[in-house]
Protein backbone atom coordinates (compact mmCIF):
# COMPACT_ATOMS: atom_id res chain seq x y z
CA UNK A 1 0.00 0.00 0.00
CA UNK A 2 1.52 3.23 -0.94
CA UNK A 3 1.48 6.14 1.43
CA UNK A 4 2.28 9.53 0.16
CA UNK A 5 3.27 12.90 1.91
CA UNK A 6 0.13 14.88 1.34
CA UNK A 7 2.70 18.11 -0.12
CA UNK A 8 4.38 15.86 -2.35
CA UNK A 9 0.91 14.89 -4.48
CA UNK A 10 0.45 17.55 -7.32
CA UNK A 11 -2.70 19.62 -6.87
CA UNK A 12 -5.20 18.18 -9.29
CA UNK A 13 -4.78 14.43 -7.71
CA UNK A 14 -6.39 16.12 -4.56
CA UNK A 15 -8.94 18.25 -5.86
CA UNK A 16 -12.55 17.96 -6.29
CA UNK A 17 -14.34 19.22 -9.61
CA UNK A 18 -17.50 20.95 -10.05
CA UNK A 19 -18.94 21.10 -13.27
CA UNK A 20 -20.54 23.60 -14.12
CA UNK A 21 -23.32 24.62 -17.66
CA UNK A 22 -22.56 28.09 -18.05
CA UNK A 23 -26.14 28.61 -20.03
CA UNK A 24 -28.15 27.22 -16.94
CA UNK A 25 -26.36 28.45 -13.97
CA UNK A 26 -27.16 32.37 -13.07
CA UNK A 27 -28.94 34.71 -15.58
CA UNK A 28 -27.37 38.26 -14.96
CA UNK A 29 -28.58 40.39 -17.84
CA UNK A 30 -32.46 38.81 -17.85
CA UNK A 31 -32.03 37.04 -21.56
CA UNK A 32 -33.29 33.73 -19.68
CA UNK A 33 -30.01 32.18 -20.46
CA UNK A 34 -26.92 31.52 -17.79
CA UNK A 35 -23.60 34.03 -18.78
CA UNK A 36 -20.56 35.12 -17.45
CA UNK A 37 -21.36 37.84 -15.36
CA UNK A 38 -23.79 35.24 -13.66
CA UNK A 39 -21.65 32.53 -12.80
CA UNK A 40 -19.42 35.90 -10.88
CA UNK A 41 -22.01 36.85 -9.07
CA UNK A 42 -21.89 33.29 -7.53
CA UNK A 43 -18.64 31.93 -7.34
CA UNK A 44 -18.97 32.56 -3.22
CA UNK A 45 -21.62 30.37 -2.77
CA UNK A 46 -19.27 27.58 -5.10
CA UNK A 47 -16.21 28.71 -2.44
CA UNK A 48 -18.25 28.54 0.47
CA UNK A 49 -19.55 24.73 -0.63
CA UNK A 50 -15.32 24.17 -0.59
CA UNK A 51 -15.32 23.04 -4.51
CA UNK A 52 -11.71 23.78 -5.48
CA UNK A 53 -11.69 23.75 -9.06
CA UNK A 54 -14.55 24.53 -11.66
CA UNK A 55 -14.88 23.13 -14.62
CA UNK A 56 -16.84 25.22 -17.74
CA UNK A 57 -18.74 23.86 -20.54
CA UNK A 58 -17.80 25.98 -23.60
CA UNK A 59 -18.58 29.51 -23.85
CA UNK A 60 -16.04 30.06 -26.60
CA UNK A 61 -17.93 31.80 -29.94
CA UNK A 62 -20.33 29.23 -31.38
CA UNK A 63 -24.09 29.30 -33.61
CA UNK A 64 -24.95 27.41 -30.14
CA UNK A 65 -26.41 24.12 -32.17
CA UNK A 66 -25.00 22.30 -29.69
CA UNK A 67 -24.66 25.05 -27.49
CA UNK A 68 -20.67 25.57 -27.22
CA UNK A 69 -19.97 22.46 -28.90
CA UNK A 70 -19.75 23.78 -32.33
CA UNK A 71 -17.19 26.33 -32.25
CA UNK A 72 -16.81 29.19 -34.47
CA UNK A 73 -14.09 30.89 -32.79
CA UNK A 74 -11.93 28.56 -30.27
CA UNK A 75 -10.51 32.52 -29.02
CA UNK A 76 -13.70 34.06 -28.75
CA UNK A 77 -16.39 34.40 -26.23
CA UNK A 78 -19.82 33.78 -27.44
CA UNK A 79 -21.86 36.99 -27.11
CA UNK A 80 -24.41 35.54 -25.01
CA UNK A 81 -22.47 34.67 -22.35
CA UNK A 82 -20.43 37.81 -22.26
CA UNK A 83 -17.04 39.23 -23.69
CA UNK A 84 -13.48 38.28 -23.36
CA UNK A 85 -12.97 41.23 -20.10
CA UNK A 86 -15.71 39.44 -18.62
CA UNK A 87 -13.72 36.02 -18.99
CA UNK A 88 -10.40 37.53 -17.73
CA UNK A 89 -12.36 38.63 -14.59
CA UNK A 90 -13.74 35.15 -14.30
CA UNK A 91 -10.37 33.69 -14.34
CA UNK A 92 -9.36 36.35 -11.60
CA UNK A 93 -11.77 35.44 -9.35
CA UNK A 94 -11.46 32.41 -9.57
CA UNK A 95 -7.73 32.55 -8.63
CA UNK A 96 -8.27 35.10 -5.86
CA UNK A 97 -10.72 32.59 -4.23
CA UNK A 98 -7.86 30.23 -4.32
CA UNK A 99 -9.71 27.80 -6.79
CA UNK A 100 -8.93 26.41 -9.88
CA UNK A 101 -10.38 26.58 -13.62
CA UNK A 102 -10.62 24.06 -16.40
CA UNK A 103 -12.26 24.84 -19.57
CA UNK A 104 -14.07 22.25 -22.07
CA UNK A 105 -11.76 22.08 -25.37
CA UNK A 106 -13.09 20.32 -28.46
CA UNK A 107 -10.08 19.74 -30.43
CA UNK A 108 -11.75 16.58 -32.38
CA UNK A 109 -14.08 19.04 -34.69
CA UNK A 110 -15.68 22.50 -35.53
CA UNK A 111 -18.64 24.35 -36.43
CA UNK A 112 -19.34 23.85 -40.02
CA UNK A 113 -19.89 27.66 -39.85
CA UNK A 114 -16.21 27.97 -38.76
CA UNK A 115 -14.60 30.13 -41.37
CA UNK A 116 -12.00 27.68 -41.63
CA UNK A 117 -14.55 25.07 -42.74
CA UNK A 118 -16.68 27.88 -44.93
CA UNK A 119 -13.11 28.18 -46.29
CA UNK A 120 -12.32 23.79 -47.07
CA UNK A 121 -16.20 23.61 -48.50
CA UNK A 122 -15.36 26.62 -50.81
CA UNK A 123 -13.71 24.35 -53.70
CA UNK A 124 -11.49 21.21 -53.49
CA UNK A 125 -7.80 23.47 -54.45
CA UNK A 126 -8.84 25.83 -51.40
CA UNK A 127 -5.71 25.82 -48.51
CA UNK A 128 -7.96 24.79 -45.79
CA UNK A 129 -9.58 21.95 -47.67
CA UNK A 130 -7.32 19.82 -45.91
CA UNK A 131 -8.08 21.19 -43.01
CA UNK A 132 -11.03 18.83 -42.86
CA UNK A 133 -11.59 15.07 -43.68
CA UNK A 134 -12.89 14.82 -47.82
CA UNK A 135 -13.19 11.81 -49.49
CA UNK A 136 -14.89 10.85 -52.35
CA UNK A 137 -17.28 8.39 -52.28
CA UNK A 138 -18.69 5.33 -53.62
CA UNK A 139 -20.84 6.19 -56.38
CA UNK A 140 -23.67 7.60 -54.56
CA UNK A 141 -22.50 5.82 -51.73
CA UNK A 142 -20.40 7.31 -48.37
CA UNK A 143 -16.60 6.52 -48.62
CA UNK A 144 -16.84 3.30 -46.54
CA UNK A 145 -19.22 2.06 -43.41
CA UNK A 146 -18.07 4.39 -40.62
CA UNK A 147 -20.31 5.41 -38.74
CA UNK A 148 -20.93 8.35 -35.83
CA UNK A 149 -20.97 7.90 -32.51
CA UNK A 150 -24.42 8.70 -32.64
CA UNK A 151 -25.97 6.33 -35.28
CA UNK A 152 -26.19 6.39 -38.88
CA UNK A 153 -22.66 7.51 -41.46
CA UNK A 154 -20.88 10.05 -40.24
CA UNK A 155 -20.59 10.59 -43.83
CA UNK A 156 -22.00 13.69 -45.24
CA UNK A 157 -22.23 14.82 -48.32
CA UNK A 158 -21.55 17.98 -50.15
CA UNK A 159 -22.82 19.12 -53.59
CA UNK A 160 -21.01 22.27 -54.52
CA UNK A 161 -17.53 20.12 -54.20
CA UNK A 162 -19.02 16.32 -54.92
CA UNK A 163 -16.90 14.76 -52.15
CA UNK A 164 -18.22 13.83 -48.39
CA UNK A 165 -16.74 15.40 -45.27
CA UNK A 166 -16.57 13.10 -42.18
CA UNK A 167 -18.20 13.94 -38.91
CA UNK A 168 -17.55 11.59 -35.64
CA UNK A 169 -20.64 14.10 -33.71
CA UNK A 170 -23.68 15.71 -35.06
CA UNK A 171 -23.53 16.24 -39.03
CA UNK A 172 -22.52 20.23 -38.72
CA UNK A 173 -19.58 19.33 -36.36
CA UNK A 174 -16.89 18.51 -39.16
CA UNK A 175 -13.90 16.59 -37.56
CA UNK A 176 -10.73 18.24 -37.84
CA UNK A 177 -7.84 16.77 -40.06
CA UNK A 178 -5.06 16.27 -37.42
CA UNK A 179 -2.65 14.06 -40.32
CA UNK A 180 -2.35 17.94 -41.66
CA UNK A 181 0.85 19.59 -39.16
CA UNK A 182 -0.97 22.72 -39.64
CA UNK A 183 -3.94 21.57 -38.24
CA UNK A 184 -1.73 20.02 -35.05
CA UNK A 185 0.15 23.34 -34.22
CA UNK A 186 -3.21 25.78 -35.13
CA UNK A 187 -4.67 23.56 -32.20
CA UNK A 188 -1.82 23.63 -29.88
CA UNK A 189 -1.49 27.38 -30.02
CA UNK A 190 -5.17 27.60 -28.94
CA UNK A 191 -3.99 25.30 -26.20
CA UNK A 192 -0.91 27.65 -25.28
CA UNK A 193 -3.48 31.03 -25.87
CA UNK A 194 -5.50 29.73 -22.85
CA UNK A 195 -2.73 28.58 -20.87
CA UNK A 196 -0.92 32.11 -20.99
CA UNK A 197 -4.48 33.21 -19.51
CA UNK A 198 -3.71 30.75 -16.54
CA UNK A 199 -6.28 28.59 -17.37
CA UNK A 200 -5.46 25.22 -15.12
CA UNK A 201 -6.26 22.49 -17.43
CA UNK A 202 -9.00 21.25 -20.28
CA UNK A 203 -11.71 18.40 -19.78
CA UNK A 204 -10.95 17.20 -24.00
CA UNK A 205 -14.44 16.48 -25.80
CA UNK A 206 -14.45 12.91 -27.43
CA UNK A 207 -10.63 12.97 -27.48
CA UNK A 208 -10.71 9.38 -28.83
CA UNK A 209 -11.64 10.67 -31.93
CA UNK A 210 -8.45 12.34 -33.09
CA UNK A 211 -7.00 10.48 -35.87
CA UNK A 212 -8.94 7.47 -37.63
CA UNK A 213 -7.50 5.11 -40.41
CA UNK A 214 -5.40 7.12 -42.95
CA UNK A 215 -6.66 4.13 -44.96
CA UNK A 216 -10.08 4.72 -44.45
CA UNK A 217 -10.67 0.87 -44.00
CA UNK A 218 -14.23 -0.29 -43.60
CA UNK A 219 -14.74 -1.25 -39.93
CA UNK A 220 -15.39 -4.95 -39.05
CA UNK A 221 -19.17 -5.69 -38.06
CA UNK A 222 -20.11 -6.60 -34.66
CA UNK A 223 -23.03 -8.67 -32.84
CA UNK A 224 -23.02 -5.44 -30.31
CA UNK A 225 -25.77 -3.03 -30.97
CA UNK A 226 -26.54 -0.87 -27.50
CA UNK A 227 -23.50 1.49 -27.09
CA UNK A 228 -21.80 1.00 -23.64
CA UNK A 229 -19.87 2.76 -21.68
CA UNK A 230 -17.08 0.82 -21.95
CA UNK A 231 -16.47 -0.32 -25.69
CA UNK A 232 -16.26 0.81 -29.01
CA UNK A 233 -18.73 -1.76 -30.32
CA UNK A 234 -22.29 -0.12 -31.24
CA UNK A 235 -24.77 -0.37 -33.66
CA UNK A 236 -23.65 -3.63 -35.02
CA UNK A 237 -20.41 -2.57 -35.72
CA UNK A 238 -16.67 -2.83 -34.38
CA UNK A 239 -15.15 1.08 -34.96
CA UNK A 240 -11.61 -0.01 -35.01
CA UNK A 241 -10.99 2.29 -37.96
CA UNK A 242 -12.28 5.13 -36.66
CA UNK A 243 -11.96 5.69 -32.68
CA UNK A 244 -9.25 4.51 -30.27
CA UNK A 245 -6.37 4.84 -33.42
CA UNK A 246 -2.95 4.10 -32.61
CA UNK A 247 -1.91 8.00 -33.52
CA UNK A 248 -4.19 9.26 -30.81
CA UNK A 249 -2.06 7.70 -27.96
CA UNK A 250 0.91 9.81 -29.03
CA UNK A 251 -1.20 12.56 -29.93
CA UNK A 252 -1.91 12.86 -26.39
CA UNK A 253 1.36 12.75 -25.46
CA UNK A 254 2.38 15.51 -28.14
CA UNK A 255 -0.49 17.43 -26.12
CA UNK A 256 0.88 16.68 -22.67
CA UNK A 257 4.08 18.19 -23.67
CA UNK A 258 2.11 21.98 -24.82
CA UNK A 259 0.76 21.41 -21.11
CA UNK A 260 4.38 20.86 -19.56
CA UNK A 261 5.30 24.11 -20.96
CA UNK A 262 3.45 25.40 -18.44
CA UNK A 263 4.46 24.30 -14.86
CA UNK A 264 3.89 26.98 -12.33
CA UNK A 265 1.47 26.44 -11.46
CA UNK A 266 1.48 22.25 -12.52
CA UNK A 267 -1.67 22.18 -15.46
CA UNK A 268 -3.55 18.99 -16.25
CA UNK A 269 -5.97 17.13 -18.97
CA UNK A 270 -8.60 14.88 -18.21
CA UNK A 271 -10.05 12.96 -21.32
CA UNK A 272 -13.77 12.30 -22.67
CA UNK A 273 -13.24 8.26 -23.68
CA UNK A 274 -15.19 5.51 -23.84
CA UNK A 275 -13.10 2.28 -23.37
CA UNK A 276 -12.11 -0.63 -21.73
CA UNK A 277 -10.03 -0.05 -19.07
CA UNK A 278 -6.71 -1.39 -20.67
CA UNK A 279 -7.42 1.49 -23.70
CA UNK A 280 -8.29 3.87 -20.70
CA UNK A 281 -4.43 3.07 -19.38
CA UNK A 282 -3.50 3.54 -22.69
CA UNK A 283 -4.42 6.83 -23.13
CA UNK A 284 -2.90 8.04 -19.69
CA UNK A 285 0.47 6.62 -21.17
CA UNK A 286 2.82 4.06 -19.86
CA UNK A 287 5.16 6.22 -18.38
CA UNK A 288 2.49 8.48 -17.19
CA UNK A 289 3.22 10.76 -19.64
CA UNK A 290 -0.03 11.05 -22.11
CA UNK A 291 -3.50 12.60 -20.35
CA UNK A 292 -3.51 13.37 -16.58
CA UNK A 293 -6.06 11.68 -16.07
CA UNK A 294 -9.64 9.96 -17.73
CA UNK A 295 -13.37 9.93 -17.29
CA UNK A 296 -13.99 6.21 -16.22
CA UNK A 297 -17.96 6.01 -17.20
CA UNK A 298 -18.39 2.55 -15.97
CA UNK A 299 -19.18 4.68 -13.07
CA UNK A 300 -22.29 6.53 -14.53
CA UNK A 301 -24.67 3.46 -14.16
CA UNK A 302 -22.85 1.29 -11.94
CA UNK A 303 -25.69 0.22 -9.43
CA UNK A 304 -26.17 1.30 -5.74
CA UNK A 305 -24.93 -1.99 -3.60
CA UNK A 306 -21.99 -2.30 -1.74
CA UNK A 307 -20.46 -5.43 -3.27
CA UNK A 308 -20.69 -3.60 -6.80
CA UNK A 309 -18.89 -0.37 -5.43
CA UNK A 310 -16.76 -2.42 -3.99
CA UNK A 311 -15.51 -4.46 -7.22
CA UNK A 312 -15.59 -0.84 -8.66
CA UNK A 313 -12.88 0.76 -6.55
CA UNK A 314 -10.86 -2.73 -6.88
CA UNK A 315 -10.64 -2.41 -10.53
CA UNK A 316 -10.28 1.13 -10.81
CA UNK A 317 -6.65 0.54 -8.53
CA UNK A 318 -5.99 -2.72 -10.22
CA UNK A 319 -5.00 -0.24 -13.38
CA UNK A 320 -4.79 2.99 -12.00
CA UNK A 321 -2.94 2.98 -9.10
CA UNK A 322 0.21 5.34 -8.58
CA UNK A 323 1.41 7.17 -10.86
CA UNK A 324 -2.39 7.46 -12.29
CA UNK A 325 -5.21 8.06 -10.39
CA UNK A 326 -8.88 7.19 -10.73
CA UNK A 327 -11.70 9.61 -11.85
CA UNK A 328 -15.61 9.36 -9.79
CA UNK A 329 -18.20 11.06 -12.43
CA UNK A 330 -21.49 9.84 -11.70
CA UNK A 331 -23.55 12.10 -13.97
CA UNK A 332 -22.65 15.20 -16.63
CA UNK A 333 -24.19 17.35 -18.99
CA UNK A 334 -25.41 14.66 -21.20
CA UNK A 335 -26.27 11.52 -18.84
CA UNK A 336 -29.08 11.09 -16.49
CA UNK A 337 -28.83 12.72 -13.05
CA UNK A 338 -27.40 10.71 -10.44
CA UNK A 339 -30.11 11.25 -7.99
CA UNK A 340 -32.51 10.18 -10.86
CA UNK A 341 -30.84 6.63 -11.30
CA UNK A 342 -31.49 6.64 -7.51
CA UNK A 343 -35.15 6.76 -7.45
CA UNK A 344 -34.58 10.73 -6.57
CA UNK A 345 -33.77 9.45 -2.83
CA UNK A 346 -32.35 11.73 -0.86
CA UNK A 347 -30.93 9.69 1.91
CA UNK A 348 -29.49 7.12 -1.07
CA UNK A 349 -28.13 10.74 -1.99
CA UNK A 350 -26.55 11.49 0.92
CA UNK A 351 -24.63 7.79 1.01
CA UNK A 352 -23.81 8.33 -2.51
CA UNK A 353 -22.01 11.24 -1.50
CA UNK A 354 -20.46 10.13 1.39
CA UNK A 355 -18.74 7.35 -0.80
CA UNK A 356 -17.94 9.71 -4.06
CA UNK A 357 -15.87 12.37 -1.81
CA UNK A 358 -13.95 9.73 0.51
CA UNK A 359 -12.68 6.93 -1.82
CA UNK A 360 -9.48 7.51 -3.83
CA UNK A 361 -9.50 9.52 -6.87
CA UNK A 362 -10.89 12.90 -8.24
CA UNK A 363 -14.87 13.17 -7.61
CA UNK A 364 -16.60 15.16 -9.91
CA UNK A 365 -19.77 17.16 -8.98
CA UNK A 366 -22.15 18.15 -11.74
CA UNK A 367 -23.83 21.50 -10.65
CA UNK A 368 -27.57 20.79 -9.03
CA UNK A 369 -26.22 17.36 -7.58
CA UNK A 370 -25.22 18.93 -4.12
CA UNK A 371 -29.12 19.76 -3.70
CA UNK A 372 -30.31 16.86 -5.51
CA UNK A 373 -31.43 18.22 -8.74
CA UNK A 374 -33.25 15.70 -11.11
CA UNK A 375 -33.12 15.01 -14.68
CA UNK A 376 -37.07 15.76 -15.61
CA UNK A 377 -39.09 13.95 -18.10
CA UNK A 378 -39.39 16.54 -21.06
CA UNK A 379 -41.07 15.65 -24.34
CA UNK A 380 -38.26 14.50 -27.34
CA UNK A 381 -40.29 16.51 -29.76
CA UNK A 382 -40.34 19.65 -27.96
CA UNK A 383 -35.97 19.37 -27.40
CA UNK A 384 -33.76 22.21 -28.03
CA UNK A 385 -31.37 18.97 -28.36
CA UNK A 386 -29.81 18.11 -31.91
CA UNK A 387 -29.23 14.81 -30.58
CA UNK A 388 -32.54 14.24 -29.60
CA UNK A 389 -33.93 15.74 -32.08
CA UNK A 390 -32.41 13.55 -34.73
CA UNK A 391 -34.80 10.25 -33.37
CA UNK A 392 -38.02 12.75 -32.74
CA UNK A 393 -39.38 10.44 -35.23
CA UNK A 394 -39.14 7.22 -32.82
CA UNK A 395 -42.87 7.57 -30.32
CA UNK A 396 -42.86 9.41 -26.86
CA UNK A 397 -43.75 5.96 -25.47
CA UNK A 398 -40.37 4.12 -26.83
CA UNK A 399 -38.59 7.08 -24.80
CA UNK A 400 -40.45 6.90 -21.83
CA UNK A 401 -39.88 3.08 -21.97
CA UNK A 402 -35.83 3.39 -22.23
CA UNK A 403 -36.32 5.81 -19.31
CA UNK A 404 -38.12 3.44 -16.61
CA UNK A 405 -36.28 0.52 -17.37
CA UNK A 406 -32.81 1.15 -19.03
CA UNK A 407 -32.74 4.12 -16.54
CA UNK A 408 -31.27 6.20 -19.44
CA UNK A 409 -32.41 9.44 -21.20
CA UNK A 410 -31.99 10.32 -24.44
CA UNK A 411 -32.55 14.01 -24.28
CA UNK A 412 -29.53 15.98 -22.89
CA UNK A 413 -31.95 18.91 -21.86
CA UNK A 414 -32.95 16.72 -19.19
CA UNK A 415 -29.43 16.83 -17.27
CA UNK A 416 -29.40 20.98 -18.12
CA UNK A 417 -32.29 22.73 -16.50
CA UNK A 418 -31.40 25.65 -14.74
CA UNK A 419 -29.94 25.92 -11.40
CA UNK A 420 -32.28 25.93 -8.21
CA UNK A 421 -31.33 28.57 -5.98
CA UNK A 422 -34.50 29.57 -4.94
CA UNK A 423 -38.61 28.67 -4.45
CA UNK A 424 -39.12 32.35 -6.12
CA UNK A 425 -40.98 31.30 -10.19
CA UNK A 426 -37.77 30.50 -12.37
CA UNK A 427 -35.66 29.03 -9.18
CA UNK A 428 -34.25 32.47 -8.90
CA UNK A 429 -32.33 31.32 -12.44
CA UNK A 430 -33.57 34.32 -14.15
CA UNK A 431 -36.13 36.75 -13.12
CA UNK A 432 -39.95 35.87 -12.70
CA UNK A 433 -41.06 37.66 -16.07
CA UNK A 434 -37.99 35.93 -18.15
CA UNK A 435 -38.41 32.31 -20.32
CA UNK A 436 -35.70 30.74 -18.90
CA UNK A 437 -33.89 29.00 -22.30
CA UNK A 438 -35.05 25.71 -20.48
CA UNK A 439 -37.83 25.35 -17.99
CA UNK A 440 -37.07 24.61 -15.03
CA UNK A 441 -37.75 21.15 -13.09
CA UNK A 442 -41.07 21.00 -10.88
CA UNK A 443 -38.95 20.09 -8.13
CA UNK A 444 -37.42 23.34 -7.27
CA UNK A 445 -39.74 24.45 -4.85
CA UNK A 446 -38.55 21.93 -2.60
CA UNK A 447 -34.98 21.11 -4.04
CA UNK A 448 -33.39 24.49 -3.57
CA UNK A 449 -30.03 26.24 -2.21
CA UNK A 450 -32.02 28.29 -0.14
CA UNK A 451 -34.44 26.03 1.36
CA UNK A 452 -31.48 23.29 2.00
CA UNK A 453 -28.95 26.18 3.38
CA UNK A 454 -31.14 26.17 6.55
CA UNK A 455 -31.90 22.56 7.10
CA UNK A 456 -28.89 21.49 9.01
CA UNK A 457 -29.90 17.90 7.48
CA UNK A 458 -30.16 18.25 3.75
CA UNK A 459 -28.24 17.16 1.25
CA UNK A 460 -26.20 20.32 0.44
CA UNK A 461 -25.22 20.64 4.30
CA UNK A 462 -24.63 17.10 4.02
CA UNK A 463 -21.92 17.80 0.65
CA UNK A 464 -20.63 20.66 2.78
CA UNK A 465 -20.21 18.30 5.70
CA UNK A 466 -17.97 15.49 3.22
CA UNK A 467 -15.91 18.49 0.83
CA UNK A 468 -14.96 20.20 4.16
CA UNK A 469 -13.56 17.00 5.80
CA UNK A 470 -12.01 15.75 2.57
CA UNK A 471 -10.18 19.23 2.50
CA UNK A 472 -8.94 19.71 5.99
CA UNK A 473 -7.89 15.77 6.15
CA UNK A 474 -4.78 14.08 4.13
CA UNK A 475 -6.22 10.67 4.26
CA UNK A 476 -9.20 11.65 2.57
CA UNK A 477 -7.75 14.11 -0.36
CA UNK A 478 -4.51 12.32 -1.05
CA UNK A 479 -4.48 8.55 1.30
CA UNK A 480 -3.94 4.81 -0.65
CA UNK A 481 -7.08 3.03 -0.21
CA UNK A 482 -7.51 -0.91 1.10
CA UNK A 483 -10.73 -2.45 1.48
CA UNK A 484 -11.42 -3.41 4.91
CA UNK A 485 -12.85 -7.21 4.36
CA UNK A 486 -14.06 -8.24 8.09
CA UNK A 487 -16.17 -11.37 9.13
CA UNK A 488 -17.28 -8.82 11.88
CA UNK A 489 -19.29 -6.23 9.20
CA UNK A 490 -22.30 -6.88 7.19
CA UNK A 491 -21.93 -7.42 3.62
CA UNK A 492 -24.24 -4.78 2.68
CA UNK A 493 -21.99 -2.52 4.27
CA UNK A 494 -18.95 -1.12 2.53
CA UNK A 495 -15.83 -0.42 4.26
CA UNK A 496 -12.42 0.98 3.61
CA UNK A 497 -9.24 2.70 5.14
CA UNK A 498 -7.51 5.76 3.27
CA UNK A 499 -4.13 6.40 4.90
CA UNK A 500 -1.74 8.92 4.54
CA UNK A 501 1.55 10.23 5.62
CA UNK A 502 1.69 14.00 7.24
CA UNK A 503 4.69 15.12 8.16
CA UNK A 504 6.03 11.52 8.97
CA UNK A 505 2.80 10.32 10.59
CA UNK A 506 0.55 7.85 9.32
CA UNK A 507 -2.85 9.04 9.20
CA UNK A 508 -5.77 6.92 8.43
CA UNK A 509 -9.40 7.61 8.08
CA UNK A 510 -11.63 4.69 8.06
CA UNK A 511 -15.23 4.52 5.98
CA UNK A 512 -18.58 2.50 6.37
CA UNK A 513 -21.09 2.77 4.12
CA UNK A 514 -24.23 1.04 5.22
CA UNK A 515 -26.26 0.16 1.69
CA UNK A 516 -28.78 -1.87 3.47
CA UNK A 517 -32.48 -1.13 3.64
CA UNK A 518 -32.19 -1.82 7.85
CA UNK A 519 -29.78 -0.04 10.45
CA UNK A 520 -27.08 -2.03 11.32
CA UNK A 521 -24.74 -2.75 14.52
CA UNK A 522 -21.29 -4.54 14.60
CA UNK A 523 -17.94 -4.26 16.33
CA UNK A 524 -15.96 -1.74 16.36
CA UNK A 525 -12.71 -2.82 14.72
CA UNK A 526 -10.79 0.38 15.20
CA UNK A 527 -9.39 0.81 18.73
CA UNK A 528 -9.02 5.04 19.38
CA UNK A 529 -10.22 6.09 16.78
CA UNK A 530 -12.74 9.78 16.75
CA UNK A 531 -15.62 10.20 14.80
CA UNK A 532 -15.51 12.82 12.15
CA UNK A 533 -18.34 13.24 9.47
CA UNK A 534 -21.63 11.72 8.92
CA UNK A 535 -24.25 11.97 6.47
CA UNK A 536 -26.78 12.04 9.26
CA UNK A 537 -26.55 15.46 10.94
CA UNK A 538 -27.78 13.86 14.37
CA UNK A 539 -25.68 10.60 14.14
CA UNK A 540 -23.83 9.16 17.10
CA UNK A 541 -22.38 6.08 15.54
CA UNK A 542 -20.06 5.05 18.17
CA UNK A 543 -21.87 3.19 21.26
CA UNK A 544 -19.50 1.51 23.60
CA UNK A 545 -17.75 -1.19 21.09
CA UNK A 546 -19.87 -1.35 18.49
CA UNK A 547 -20.40 0.85 15.37
CA UNK A 548 -24.38 1.90 14.51
CA UNK A 549 -25.07 3.14 11.91
CA UNK A 550 -28.54 4.00 9.96
CA UNK A 551 -30.03 2.98 6.79
CA UNK A 552 -28.01 4.63 3.99
CA UNK A 553 -25.85 6.25 6.37
CA UNK A 554 -22.30 6.56 6.22
CA UNK A 555 -19.57 8.04 8.38
CA UNK A 556 -15.62 8.68 8.65
CA UNK A 557 -13.34 7.93 11.98
CA UNK A 558 -10.17 9.39 12.01
CA UNK A 559 -7.07 8.16 13.68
Amino acid sequence: MIKQERSNLPWWKKTVVYQLYPRSFFDSNGDGIGDLKGIILKLDYLQDLDIETIWFSPFFTSPQRDFGYDVTDFKGIDLQYGDMNLCDKLIDEIHKRDMKIVLDLVLNHTSDQHPWFIESRSCRDNPKRDWYIWMDGKGKNPPNNWRSLIGGSGWHYDTKTDQWYWAQFLPFQPDLNYRNPEVKETMFDIVRFWLRKKIDGFRLDIIDAIYEDSEFRNNPPSLKFIPSDTSIKRFFMDSKYSLDHPDTFEFVKELRLVMDEFDNPPRFLVGEVIADMETLVKYCGEQADGLHTVFLFKTLRTPHKANIMKELIQTFEKYLSEPFIPTWVFSNHDRMRRITRLGNGIEKGKLHTAFQLTVHGVPYIYYGEEIGMESPKLLQKESLDEMALKYKWIPQFVFDLIRKIGVESFNRDEQRTPMQWNASPNAGFCLPNVSPWLPVTPSYKERNVDIEQNDPDSLLNCYKRFLKARKETPALNSGSIEILDLKSIPKYILSYVRTSLVKGSEQKAFIFLNFGKKNASFKNPIKDAKFLVSTHVKSNPIIEDNIVLNSQEGIVLLK
